[in-house]
């Protein structure tokens, strides 16, 4: 004989972010690549701090492309926190138009990145300094392309198919994960285009 312990037909079909089976994956998927960035950041630490000079040799990265890069990202959070409430309010009609505003964002991220590595000053395989300092560089812009195809597909996704709560909480949940790209890059702006310049 079975008898029922609760009724859950009631409850939401989605949630957001931490009510949501996407949203704790996306923290988990932070954690992962955030250790990743941190041991990558160690790595460039012990060998700045063992070199005798930093870079070993030539000039470190021209300043402009990266700094235009974090003003890029640093202001994308502006309609990224728009975005995001706009989804968690269920307000489709502001979340279609800022959906679009972040897209070219993101895009301007990518070009831009695709910019920086022309003036990095050094080949990856030229020593250990080339080495780890494009190894930071590569590791954070699979980031920047991989949010802007997640970027748009869901803004396609938006404007072509009847959206429901499953589909604004996978806009929040976007957001989250770019506000996170936005994050990380900041240590290591410091390190590719500062540390080189402090160095003794």
């Amino acid at each position: 004989m079975s008898r029922v312990v609760g009724d859950l037909s009631q409850l939401p079909a989605a949630g957001y972010r931490l009510h949501s089976l996407w949203g704790w994956a996306t923290l988990g998927f932070m954690a992962i690549e955030g250790t990743g960035f941190a041991l990558a950041a160690a790595a460039y630490v012990y060998l700045m701090d063992s070199a005798r000079q930093w870079p070993l040799e030539g000039k470190p990265p021209d300043l402009l492309w990266g700094s235009v890069m974090t003003l890029v990202l640093v202001a994308s959070l502006l309609p990224n926190f728009i975005v995001s409430r706009a989804a968690r309010r269920r307000d489709l009609a502001k979340t279609k138009a800022w959906a679009v505003v972040l897209f070219v964002f993101n895009l301007a991220a990518v070009l831009v990145r695709a910019v920086e590595f022309a003036h990095l000053n050094v080949r990856w395989d030229a020593d250990a300094y080339g080495s780890i300092t494009w190894a930071l560089m590569l590791l954070h812009a699979t980031h920047p392309v991989t949010d802007f195809l997640g970027t748009c597909v869901l803004t396609m996704i938006l404007f072509t198919h009847p959206i429901d709560t499953e589909r604004l909480s996978d806009v929040d949940d976007d957001a989250v994960y770019w506000a996170f790209v936005v994050a990380a890059w900041i240590p290591i702006y410091l390190l590719v285009y500062w540390a080189p310049r402090w160095a003794p």
